[in-house]
């Protein structure tokens, strides 16, 4: 069987099994108890200076919070 063959025999099977194992194992670990709290701040940082730019200081003391 030459290599192409093989590797595709290989991708086709194993890897899309594993690669949908990892997707699954992903999810979970998002969707976890007690995640909420640690997804709370990156989640709303497109809507944080929402009604005007942020002040040259404001993203200073963003940066020093981080």
């Amino acid at each position: 069987m030459e290599t192409y063959s093989l590797l595709r025999q290989f991708a086709d099977s194993w890897m899309l099994l594993f690669l949908f194992a990892f997707f699954i194992g992903v999810v979970i670990w998002v969707l976890r108890p007690g995640a909420r709290k640690v997804y709370e701040e990156p989640a709303g940082i497109p809507f944080r200076h929402e009604d005007k730019p942020a002040d040259d200081d404001d993203s200073a003391a963003d940066a020093k919070e981080a």
